[in-house]
């Protein structure tokens, strides 16, 4: 049950190409935005649709295969957590920062070829 308590899914398509890192001690992460699009109907009864940005980002093993398979465009399944930090910004200001961390994903429709 305390699994559910932190818990998020996801379906959207990729807005960038993935950013992979590697760390000291093959530490590994990648990031990049993903596009999440709702659709609803307003109170004139016409279709709507919008559209929400997350920061997701994944470590290790995960990094390395998204890395591999997936690129801008793609649509992918996540299922992750929230996850939030705290950094100054160029002016020293403290700024908070909320990003998902994939857990595990599903590549749903490739648009694109991976970058080799």
């Amino acid at each position: 049950m305390n699994r559910l308590r932190n818990q998020v899914q996801v379906i959207g398509r990729l807005g960038n190409t993935p950013e992979f890192k590697e760390f000291e001690g093959n530490k590994k992460l990648i990031r990049f935005r993903l596009a999440v699009h709702e659709f609803f109907t307003d109170s004139k009864g016409e279709r709507q649709e919008r559209t929400q940005w997350h920061t997701l980002i994944a470590w290790g093993k995960t990094a390395s295969n998204l890395f591999e398979y997936v690129n801008k465009g793609d649509e992918v399944a996540i299922l992750g957590k929230l996850v939030q930090s705290t950094f100054k910004d160029k002016d020293d200001k403290m700024r908070t920062s909320t990003e998902i961390q994939i857990e595990d994903w599903l590549l749903v429709q490739r648009v694109s070829v991976p970058a080799a």
